[in-house]
């Protein structure tokens, strides 16, 4: 006979409530399959966060490239390509849709997952994840740019913490950590690691050959990271692409080499104030600004905030943009010191106006191809892959400089219609500058319009 529930002592009906409420605590965190629930199911996604906390932490790797010694365009482009790759990844579970770059990212084999059936909080697991990018990929940061960085942590972490658990908040950050340093390993083993203490390597034998480039006015005998084009790249096809050889040396006035150097010049003798400004503006000087890579950055930076994006956007919009100028300056490396091409400065005086002074200093490295147009390139194409051909922009990088008082221009944003437009006016500025000629631009222009092809081909969807 069937007992009535009335008639159980209430001690005993209590245990049966809580044996029910166990039960079906344990068969909630699984699926159909008997498997444990995956965590994107029962933690909010990362499109419920807002963007701040990506934001946030590239304004400070910008910083931190200025903070830094050692830190020149290239050795800043890999940091940048390491800490977007750990952004999305701390938080590319809670993306709807998403699929991680583990497996297709070069020697990127593994990374650690997040525990089956417990919550998340993604923006934690960013947080911290690049509280420990910025500690390690700029070890050589002031002792105050250290402090910030501790400080902008744990500012954004009590910001979040509010609606997470104790156990919920520690989970994440081990999360975002465990990425961090499988990443930061990972990143050990590219050939690049601290190259910020090998930037002009002395045992770099410079070739000389007719249209070679020449040490430059600046006081260094050696060129600036020769043996960069060797890295590993982010993207494995990167390391077979083609490099396209230069025109062929001529100093006949009627030879395609011969105009290219001349319209450097010509131009050169008669800028406008505007194409001052153009120039100026997209200079990007390692010892005063976050260098060309940084602006690039600054630009994902910029459409993030204007489009309003979420923290699933605002991740994957880092990653690309990191690896885009990442890739770039690796194979613009390469392709510069295949080559050894001279710069305008030198052919100019050597075969037109031997007192010629170009409007910009010559970089201390060679000039084919260029380094700007081919990473503007390849971070313009990796944007258009999130934001669309056609996203309007204000690039306001550099406005809260001061005047040039040496050229007598003010620092100006400047307006564009699309990325490519902005990736174009940063090739041009070279040729502006008088340090590069066309077809170092167009080829950086081409090449780098590759690379970021490539990197929008990745799956980045399930």
């Amino acid at each position: 006979m069937k007992k009535n529930l009335l008639h159980i002592p209430y001690r005993q009906t209590y245990k049966i409530a809580i044996l029910a409420l166990l039960a079906l605590t344990i068969e909630s965190c699984r699926t159909p399959n008997n498997e444990p629930v995956d965590p994107a199911a029962i933690s909010k996604g990362a499109e419920t966060y807002s963007a701040d906390v990506a934001t946030k932490w590239a304004d400070m790797d910008l910083k931190l490239i200025r903070a830094s010694t050692g830190f020149t365009p290239p050795v800043a482009s890999r940091a940048l390509g390491y800490a977007g790759v750990a952004m999305y990844e701390s938080v590319v579970i809670g993306i709807k849709g998403n699929k991680s770059l583990e497996g297709q990212l070069n020697g990127l084999k593994t990374l650690p997952k997040p525990d089956a059936g417990k919550e998340y909080n993604w923006a934690i697991s960013a947080n911290a994840g690049q509280l420990f990018m910025a500690k390690n990929l700029w070890p050589t940061a002031t002792d105050a740019a250290k402090k910030t960085v501790d400080s902008l942590a744990t500012a954004i972490k009590n910001s979040l913490a509010e609606n997470s658990s104790k156990e919920v908040i520690e989970r994440s950050e081990a999360f975002g950590q465990a990425i961090a340093e499988a990443i930061f390993e990972w990143s050990k083993t590219d050939s690049g690691h601290e190259g910020f203490k090998r930037n002009f390597p002395e045992d770099f034998k410079v070739p000389v050959f007719p249209g070679s480039w020449q040490p430059t006015e600046n006081g260094r005998k050696f060129p600036m990271q020769p043996y960069w084009g060797k890295n590993r790249p982010f993207i494995t096809a990167h390391a077979s692409l083609p490099m396209p050889p230069p025109l062929v040396v001529s100093t006949q006035i009627n030879s395609p080499y011969f105009q290219q150097y001349y319209d450097v010049y010509k131009k050169n003798i008669s800028l406008t104030q505007t194409e001052k400004e153009i120039s100026v503006w997209w200079a990007d000087d390692p010892s005063e600004t976050f260098t060309p890579p940084g602006h690039s950055y600054n630009i994902a930076n910029i459409a993030i905030k204007k489009s309003n994006v979420k923290l699933d956007k605002a991740a994957e919009a880092f990653a690309r943009t990191g690896i885009a100028v990442a890739d770039a300056f690796i194979l613009c490396w390469k392709c510069k010191y295949a080559f050894n091409n001279e710069r305008p400065y030198t052919f100019v005086r050597r075969a037109i106006n031997p007192n010629w002074v170009p409007f910009w200093p010559a970089p201390p490295f060679p000039g084919y191809s260029s380094g700007h147009s081919t990473q503007s390139s390849a971070a313009a194409i990796a944007l258009e892959g999130l934001f669309g051909t056609d996203f309007a922009f204000v690039d306001d990088s550099h406005v809260s400089r001061l005047r040039d008082t040496k050229r007598n221009v003010d620092f100006k944003a400047r307006s564009f219609k699309s990325f490519w437009e902005s990736a174009e006016e940063s090739a041009y500025s070279r040729f502006l500058g008088g340090i590069h000629t066309f077809q170092d631009n167009d080829t950086g222009l081409k090449e780098g319009k590759k690379i970021g092809q490539n990197i929008n081909a990745l799956q980045w969807k399930q």
